[in-house]
Order: structure tokens, then C-alpha cells, then sequence
């Protein structure tokens, strides 16, 4: 935390420093690395998408200030590769709360959940097991019209999705 609040001083007090990237790079690292564990950080392990989503978006927003105004910079393409593992973080993290909803049958909230991860998680992993789970819950709720439909796109996109399996039973109802 402490490390996150002097890169915003630096930010505030020198804006056009010619350093000011390094900053902001920093300022990525630490959003991101805020809530491991001491075990994770020794270990290096643990799933980003289990933790404080909130995190993840500060790093990530911090990461996407390095890439889009400092392009040049030196720590502008190890910035973007943070940007695709966060992405991919977000969106299991969206898709952690899906499956909870549903082992839960909150259906709606399911919806919802995988809702977010195909309309702005598109170039991720996880769009698949949102449609899949989304296909579920609309099953569960009798919303055949619905399933079928997120069916033909999961098939289209994902034509050998364990999902399908799943699916196939409402295929003809």
C-alpha cells in the first residue's frame, strides 16, 4: 500500500518527469501484488483470480497507462503481457462468482456474471465456460429459447466443449 501511494505522489508532484512511466509501471506491480500471501510470494504461486478483483483492475489500469502513454517506453511490452494475464484474472475471477451463484441456484445472478465475462472478457479463456455456465443456469430456469441459443454459439465457437455434453440433453426439448 505504502509503495502504491508513492508512485501516486510522484505521479501528482512530477507529471512530466522523464521517469514518470516507471512510475506508473510500479504502481502496476505493487496494485497487483497486494494481495498475495507470504506464501504465495515465496512459493510464487496462488491464482490472481481468486483475490481482490479490485486489485487486479488498479493494476491493471496502471499497466494500460504505461502501454497507451508511454508506448516507447521500456516497460510498455512487459506491461501488455500484464495486460493479457489480468484480463484472463478478471474474467475467472467474474467466472469464480458464476459458478458460486450457481452451485447456489441463483440462476439470475449466474446470468449476469457470465453476462460480463462474454461482453467485456471477449478475447479471454473464459468466455467458453461463461457460455456454458450460462447455458446451464437458463436451462435450470426453464428458459429453453435462451439455452438454445447460447448453445449454437458455444457449438459454433467451441465445437468440442465439455459443455455440449452437458447440453445435450435439452438438445431436444
Amino acid at each position: 500500500a505504502s509503495a502504491i501511494a508513492a508512485a501516486n505522489r510522484f505521479v501528482r508532484t512530477h507529471p512530466t518527469h522523464p521517469h514518470v512511466d516507471y512510475a506508473y509501471y510500479l504502481k502496476g506491480l505493487a496494485s497487483f501484488d497486494e494481495e498475495r500471501s507470504s506464501l504465495e510470494k515465496i512459493f510464487g504461486t496462488g491464482d490472481p483470480s481468486k483475490r481482490d478483483p479490485k486489485a487486479l483492475r488498479d493494476a491493471y489500469d496502471a499497466f494500460k497507462e504505461v502501454t497507451q502513454r508511454f508506448p516507447n517506453s521500456k516497460y510498455a511490452a512487459d506491461s501488455r503481457k500484464r495486460l493479457v494475464s489480468l484480463l484472463n484474472a478478471m474474467a475467472m475471477s467474474e467466472l469464480h462468482a458464476a459458478n458460486y451463484y450457481f452451485s447456489h441456484r441463483a440462476y439470475v445472478a449466474t446470468v449476469n456474471r457470465t453476462k460480463n465475462v462474454i461482453e467485456n472478457y471477449q478475447r479471454t479463456q473464459a468466455v467458453e465456460e461463461a457460455l456454458g455456465l450460462q447455458a446451464l443456469a437458463y436451462r435450470e430456469m426453464g428458459l429453453t429459447d435462451l439455452m438454445h441459443d447460447t448453445r449454437r454459439v458455444l457449438e459454433k465457437n467451441f465445437p468440442a466443449s465439455h459443455y455440449l455434453k452437458k447440453l445435450e440433453a435439452s438438445k431436444d426439448k
